[in-house]
């Protein structure tokens, strides 16, 4: 059964509440709905007409939109394409199950050639790393590389460990601004603004695969360049584990461990994230 809302009201104001926090979108963007075997996926590009794209993917029960606080930089050096996930809460609709990875990866893998480039590079966040190297491990023939901020599908996920730590985690989101600055790392702001987007998410229900850990030998099958950043004290997995393990078994698959940040990463240091993915790919274009 493919994802939907509870009712139609809960999707009118999870959709209304997007159109809002669209409006935080700080470069002028063309919305694209590609037809795919899954249903239409919505992605919005911004940036120059030339030059390396980079393709964004968001966290599980996310959107495009969550990148909003990194495109303005982004999208002054590349194309960018910030896509809605099929599955999830946004403005693609899923009317084909993609129950298994391989739906995932031949999902995915219709965006990319749909959007006309060549190659491009991948960055995601959390399900959206876990969704780009899911591809990478089958196909890299429209990959240019992945940038994985704390991607998933590197340890097993306790779905009750999860939930916890997302309660802890969204709390601070509903205090002032001024506790916010003293708790918490990254803009008080960007939390308000995204706010009410997540809390009308609780009104869709995905039917998503079982996410799973990447074995060895997909690992090795990646033949492009990787960068994975890590939360030193990540919930989903133990980061110097992580970085231990890829390095054996890949020597294209670079990890980085930033100290003081969890799964949140992202959001607490947002400037380090804009940077680390433009310093991925200029440098591996170099």
């Amino acid at each position: 059964m493919p994802g939907a809302f509870t009712d139609r009201k809960a999707q009118e104001r999870y959709f209304a509440v997007y159109a809002e926090v669209l409006r935080k979108w700080p470069v002028p963007a063309e919305e694209l709905d590609i037809p795919t075997k899954f249903g239409p996926t919505r992605v919005r590009r911004s940036g120059p007409g030339h030059g390396t794209p980079i393709v964004l993917l968001h966290g599980i029960m996310g959107s495009s939109l969550s990148w909003y606080p990194h495109l303005a930089e982004l999208a002054a050096r590349h194309p960018v394409y910030a896509v809605d996930s099929i599955g999830e809460p946004g403005h693609s609709v899923e009317t084909e199950p993609a129950s298994t990875d391989d739906d995932l990866a031949e999902w995915l893998s219709e965006v990319l050639a749909a959007l006309d480039q060549e190659k491009a590079y991948l960055a995601g966040v959390s399900r959206g790393g876990y969704l780009a190297l899911n591809l990478a491990t089958r196909s890299t023939d429209r990959i240019a590389g992945v940038i994985g901020l704390e991607p998933a599908g590197f340890a097993e996920l306790s779905v009750p460990k999860f939930i916890l730590w997302s309660m802890k985690e969204i709390f601070p989101w509903l205090l002032p601004a001024a506790i916010q600055r003293r708790i918490i790392d990254g803009d008080p702001a960007v939390r308000r603004t995204l706010r009410p987007l997540l809390f009308a998410t609780f009104k869709y229900k995905a039917q998503l695969p079982p996410q799973r850990v990447f074995a060895d030998d997909e690992l090795r099958a990646i033949d492009v360049p990787v960068q994975l950043v890590l939360g030193a004290r990540s919930h989903i997995h133990r980061a110097r584990e992580v970085a231990a393990r890829v390095a054996k078994l890949n020597p294209r698959i670079r990890t980085e461990i930033v100290p003081r940040t969890t799964h949140a990463l992202t959001l607490q240091q947002p400037e380090l994230v804009t940077t680390h993915v433009l310093d991925f790919v200029e440098a591996d274009r170099t």
